[in-house]
C-alpha cells in the first residue's frame, strides 16, 4: 500500500511545474489557440461527410474486391427506381401510361440521364413470330403501338423478366427505371484500382508500389466523386420536384444505392447541426442549475466549441471523413471536453471555499497541482477506448477509432492548458456552495460503503451477474432498412421497393461452367440451361428471395412465346441476345461473359422477410449449390449482401477482440499510474462489470449488434474509467494525508471527487440520451445504451469501488 500511496505525488514537483508554468505562459497559449484556430479553421471548409455503402463495408479483402471484379464484368449502370403507385385508379390504365409518360419526358431532360426505362417502352412480345424475319423488336411498346390496357396487362402479367423489375407482384404498382450516364474517367480510375487489388484473388501480396498507385487512383478519383455527391444530390431534388405533379393521384418512392447515401448524408448532417445543439443547450442548462455562475456557463462553452471547431479543421485537413459511425463526433467531442473540465471547476470551487484569500493565480495553480494528473491519466485512458476500436478489424470501426483518438488531443489541450488560461484571466471571486441534498445523498453512500463493504460488493455483483448473463442472448443478425425509423421517408422507401419489387439487397451469383459447354456461337446450350435452372430454382426457394433473374428467365420467356414449347439452343441464343442487346442489359446488367464462359444469376434478398438469418441463408445457399452440381471453383457469392453479411459475422471477433484489448492496455495504465497490482484489480473491476453489464442489457433487449452499438462497451470502459481514477486518486491521497484508514480516504473521494463524479456522469449520460431522438437507429442505440453504461459505472464507482477500497486498501480506524 505504501507504493500505491507514494505513487499518487510521486510526480508532484514536476506538477507543480507544470502548473506554474500553464499560469505563467497564459499569454503563449492563447496566441498558440487563435493560431490554431485561424490555420485550421482555413481547412474545415474541406471537412466531408461520406455516406456512401462503402463507408459500412470491409474493404480490401478478397469478398469486397471479388464484388468489385463482378461488377466490372457484369454489373449496370448507375440508376434509380421510381416506383409509381396509384392510389384512384387501375395501374393498367391510361391514367397511368400517360402519367409514365409525362414523368420520363420530365426526367430525360436532367443533363446526366442516360435513358427511361418502364412498361411503356420495353419490347412486348406476344408471340414467337414477333422474333423471326424482319420484326423490329423495338416498335412493340406501348410507345410505339398504343396498347389497350387489356393487351398492356396480358403482356405484363407474370413476365418472367419484367416482374419485380417493372411491375410488382401484386399489380398494384409499376417501376420507372432512370439510368446515368457513366463518367468515363472515373470507370477508368475505377478499373485500374480494381485491376491492382486482383492480384489479391490470385494470391499474390500488394506491394508498397502497388498500395502507393491504388492510393494515388483514389486521390485521382475523389474529387470526381465530390462533384458527382453533388450533382446527384440536385438530381434526386428534381426528380423528387418532378413527381409531385402526379402527387394528387398516385403514391410514388425512390430506390436505390445512391438515393439511401444521400438520405444517410442528410441524416447525418441533421445530427451533426441538431444534436450538437441539443447537446451544447442541454450542458449550458445544466451548468447553469449546478453551478449557479456565469463564468461557469460561458468558459466552460467556449472551450467546447474551440474544442469541436479545431477538430472539424483538423478533419478537414487530414482527410479524416465522417461517416454513418462517425456521425456523432461533435456530441462526443462536446461531452470529453466539458466532462474534464468539471473535474477542473470542482476542484477549483473547494480550493476557492477552503482558501479565500488566496489570489486568482495561486487558486488555479493549486487546482492544476490536484487535477493535473488524474486529468491527464483519464483522457489517456478514454483514449485506450477509442485506440482500442482500430484493431477492430472492421474498417469504420477503425475509421472512427482514429478520428476520436485525434479529437482526444485536442481535448486534452483544450481542458488542460485553454481552459486553465482563460481562466487566469478572471478575478478571484467567491463561490457558491454545493446543494446540501446532494452532499448528504454522497455521505449516505459513503458510510453505506463502510459498514458493510462486503455486502454492497456482494449486492453489487449479483445485481452485474444478472445483467451479464444476457450476454448469452447477443446476436448480429440485422437489416439494414432497419436501422431507421419506421415514420421517415427513407424507411417507407426502402421498405416499399423491398416488399414491392423484389428485395432491396443485392446478391449475385457468377457461375462458371465448363469449357466444354461454351460455344461461340451459342450462348445459351442445353448443358448449361439445364444447370443454371437447377441453381436458380435452388435460390428461389428461400422465403427472403426476391427478384431472381439470369438466363433462365429468356428460356421461361420463350416457352411462352412459343406456346409452352421448348426452343432450340440457337432460338433460345438468339431471343437472348436480341432483348438483351435492347433492354436488359439496361435494367439489370449482362447476365453472360463470353470471355469467361461466365454466368450471373442476379438475386435481390427481401430485407424485411420476418426471421430472416442472413449467415445461415448463406450457408444453406451454399449447400444447396452444391447439390445441384457446382463445385467451389464454379461459382462465387458476391454484391452487397454477401459484404454486408461478412461484417456482420465478424462483429463477435471484434467485439472480444477490443472489449480483450481495452481490459489489457487499461490494466497497464492503472498499473503505471497507481504501481500497485491490488489497486489496480480493484479499478479495473467496477468497470469490467459495466462493459459485461451494458453488454447483457444488449442481449436481454434483443438488440443486435452492429457498427455502431459494437462500439459502445470500449468506449463506455474508456469514459467510465476516467471516474475511478479520479476517486481513487483522491482516495490514496487522503489517506496519505491522514492516517491512512479507510475513513480518512473514503471522506476525501466522496468529498473531494463524488460531487464532479456525479455531475459528469449526469451531464454525459443526459447528453448521450439526446440521441434517442434520432431518425437513425444506430445512433438511437449508441446513445441511449452509451447513456445508460454511464450511469452503471457511475453507481459501481459510488457503491462497490469505496467497498473494495475500504475492505482491502484502507486500514481500519482504531475507534
Amino acid at each position: 500500500m505504501t507504493n500505491s500511496s507514494n505513487s499518487v505525488n510521486a510526480n508532484s514537483k514536476i506538477t507543480s511545474k507544470l502548473a506554474a508554468g500553464i499560469i505563467s505562459a497564459r499569454w503563449g497559449i492563447l496566441v498558440f489557440f487563435i493560431a490554431a484556430l485561424a490555420w485550421l479553421g482555413l481547412h474545415i471548409s474541406q471537412f466531408r461527410i461520406d455516406a456512401s455503402a462503402d463507408t459500412l463495408l470491409v474493404k480490401d479483402n478478397k469478398l469486397y474486391i471479388q464484388t468489385q471484379v463482378a461488377d466490372e464484368t457484369f454489373a449496370p449502370q448507375e440508376f434509380i427506381l421510381l416506383a409509381y403507385e396509384p392510389v384512384s385508379h387501375d395501374l393498367f390504365s391510361r391514367q397511368t401510361f400517360d402519367d409514365i409518360a409525362a414523368l420520363s419526358a420530365e426526367i430525360k431532360k436532367i443533363d446526366r440521364v442516360e435513358a427511361v426505362t418502364s412498361i411503356i417502352t420495353v419490347p412486348l412480345i406476344n408471340d414467337a413470330g414477333a422474333l423471326t424475319g424482319d420484326t423490329d423488336v423495338a416498335s412493340l411498346s406501348w410507345e410505339k403501338q398504343q396498347y389497350s390496357p387489356a393487351q398492356m396487362k396480358s403482356m405484363i402479367s407474370g413476365h418472367p423478366i419484367f416482374t419485380d423489375l417493372l411491375v410488382n407482384r401484386q399489380e398494384t404498382a409499376t417501376g420507372i427505371q432512370i439510368v446515368f450516364k457513366d463518367n468515363p474517367e472515373l470507370v477508368g480510375i475505377d478499373k485500374e484500382i480494381t485491376a491492382i487489388q486482383a492480384k489479391v484473388l490470385d494470391g499474390e501480396s500488394l506491394s508498397d508500389a502497388d498500395n502507393k498507385k491504388i492510393e494515388a487512383l483514389k486521390a485521382k478519383a475523389d474529387p470526381i466523386r465530390q462533384q458527382l455527391t453533388a450533382q446527384r444530390k440536385a438530381e434526386i431534388e428534381q426528380i423528387e420536384q418532378i413527381t409531385q405533379s402526379v402527387s394528387d393521384r398516385a403514391n410514388t418512392y425512390l430506390g436505390g444505392a445512391y438515393v439511401v447515401g444521400q438520405h444517410l448524408i442528410d441524416i447525418i448532417k441533421s445530427d451533426l447541426v441538431n444534436f450538437g445543439t441539443a447537446i451544447a443547450a442541454v450542458i449550458v442548462l445544466l451548468l447553469a442549475l449546478l453551478y449557479r455562475s456565469f463564468k461557469w456557463v460561458f468558459f466552460p462553452l467556449l472551450s467546447c466549441a474551440v474544442s469541436v471547431f479545431l477538430t472539424m479543421g483538423l478533419f478537414g485537413l487530414l482527410d479524416l471523413r465522417t461517416t454513418v459511425i462517425s456521425a456523432n463526433f461533435v456530441a462526443l467531442q462536446l461531452i470529453l471536453t466539458l466532462a474534464v473540465m468539471i473535474h477542473v471547476i470542482g476542484s477549483y470551487r473547494e480550493i476557492s471555499r477552503d482558501n479565500p484569500a488566496y489570489s486568482q493565480r495561486e487558486r488555479i495553480i493549486a487546482t492544476l497541482e490536484d487535477k493535473l494528473s488524474p486529468c491527464f491519466y483519464a483522457t489517456l485512458t478514454t483514449s485506450v477506448g477509442f485506440g482500442a476500436l482500430i484493431f477492430s478489424g472492421l474498417q469504420p470501426v477503425v475509421a472512427f477509432g482514429w478520428m476520436m483518438l485525434a479529437s482526444m488531443l485536442i481535448t486534452m489541450a483544450v481542458s488542460l492548458l485553454l481552459f486553465p488560461a482563460l481562466l487566469s484571466f478572471l478575478p478571484a471571486s467567491k463561490e457558491t456552495k454545493e446543494y446540501g441534498f446532494i452532499k448528504a445523498l454522497l455521505e449516505r453512500l459513503r458510510r453505506l460503503s463502510m459498514r458493510a463493504p462486503l455486502a454492497v460488493s456482494g449486492f453489487v455483483l449479483i445485481v452485474f451477474a444478472v445483467m451479464a448473463a444476457g450476454i448469452t442472448r447477443l446476436n448480429v443478425e440485422n437489416s439494414f432498412i432497419n436501422y431507421f425509423d419506421k415514420n421517415t421517408q427513407i424507411y417507407k422507401e426502402l421498405a416499399f421497393i423491398d416488399r414491392e419489387f423484389g428485395g432491396s439487397t443485392a446478391l449475385d451469383v457468377i457461375i462458371t461452367l465448363d469449357e466444354q459447354n461454351a460455344s461461340q456461337e451459342l450462348v445459351l446450350t442445353a448443358d448449361s440451361v439445364a444447370q443454371l435452372q437447377l441453381a436458380q430454382a435452388a435460390i428461389k426457394a428461400f422465403d427472403a428471395t426476391g427478384s431472381v433473374t439470369s438466363v433462365v428467365n429468356f428460356t421461361e420467356l420463350a416457352k411462352q412465346l412459343n406456346g409452352g414449347k421448348p426452343l432450340t439452343e440457337y432460338e433460345l441464343t438468339s431471343i437472348y441476345r436480341l432483348l438483351d442487346e435492347k433492354v436488359v442489359n439496361q435494367l439489370v446488367g449482362a447476365y453472360f461473359s463470353a470471355e469467361d464462359n461466365a454466368f450471373r444469376i442476379s438475386t435481390r434478398i427481401q430485407d424485411t422477410t420476418e426471421g430472416l438469418n442472413r449467415q445461415l441463408f448463406m450457408t444453406q445457399l451454399q449447400s444447396d449449390l452444391k447439390a445441384t452440381g457446382l463445385d467451389d471453383s464454379q461459382y462465387e457469392l458476391t454484391n452487397l449482401f454477401v459484404l454486408y453479411q461478412d461484417i456482420l459475422s465478424r462483429l463477435f471477433d471484434s467485439q472480444i477482440k477490443t472489449l480483450g484489448i481495452v481490459y489489457a492496455v487499461l490494466a497497464l495504465v492503472l498499473f503505471a499510474i497507481f504501481r500497485s497490482l491490488k489497486v489496480t484489480l480493484i479499478a479495473l473491476l467496477p468497470n469490467i462489470l459495466t462493459t459485461l453489464g451494458i453488454l447483457g442489457i444488449i442481449g436481454w433487449s434483443g438488440i443486435s449488434l452492429d457498427i455502431m452499438t459494437i462500439t459502445i462497451a470500449a468506449i463506455a470502459m474508456g469514459i467510465a474509467v476516467d471516474d475511478t481514477i479520479h476517486f481513487l486518486h483522491s482516495y490514496l491521497s487522503g489517506m496519505k494525508q491522514g492516517d491512512g484508514s479507510a475513513d480518512a480516504g473514503s471522506r476525501s473521494a466522496f468529498g473531494h471527487s463524488g460531487l464532479a463524479i456525479l455531475f459528469t456522469s449526469t451531464i454525459i449520460a443526459t447528453g448521450f440520451s439526446l440521441f434517442g431522438f434520432s431518425d437513425f437507429l444506430p445512433s438511437v442505440y449508441f446513445g441511449l445504451l452509451t447513456a445508460l453504461a454511464m450511469l452503471l459505472a457511475l453507481f459501481t464507482d459510488l457503491s462497490l469501488l469505496p467497498a473494495l477500497l475500504n475492505r482491502f486498501v484502507g486500514k481500519k480506524s482504531s475507534g
